[in-house]
């Protein structure tokens, strides 16, 4: 069985900074992306940032310039730096990851973590 582990998450006054980190374990045979997700009160998920395998990110234009995505490949793990924090990033963090097992190495699926809270607020 497949976990994403999510660390990282909490309580932070605006412009402060958090660092969430999800490490990916089980019978992995590969991953082809990894990503971060949030979703606030009463809206839908949103992509926040996204890293493929050969390095491509992709950021939602509500966090550029202040998030960075990043990745640990022989740890299977990513993160999600957040800088500059405001009020409106305050959401639950999901982690995602696009990948295949051991079981089945071909069969690429969806796996996601079970959320970080990260509150902004003085």
């Amino acid at each position: 069985q497949v976990q994403l582990v999510e660390s990282g998450g909490g309580l932070v006054q605006p412009g402060g900074s958090l660092r969430l980190s999800c490490a990916a374990s089980g019978s992995i045979f590969s991953i082809s992306a990894m990503g971060w997700y949030r979703q606030a009160v009463g809206k839908e998920r949103e992509l926040v940032a996204a890293i493929t395998k050969d390095g491509s990110t992709n950021y939602a234009d509500s966090v550029k310039g202040r998030f960075t995505i990043s990745r640990d490949n022989a740890k299977n793990t990513r993160y999600l730096q957040m800088n500059s924090l405001k009020p409106e990033d305050t959401a639950v963090y999901y982690c995602n990851a696009v990948l295949s097992t051991n079981r089945n190495p071909g069969l690429y699926a969806d796996y996601w973590g079970q959320g970080t809270q990260v509150t902004v607020s003085s």
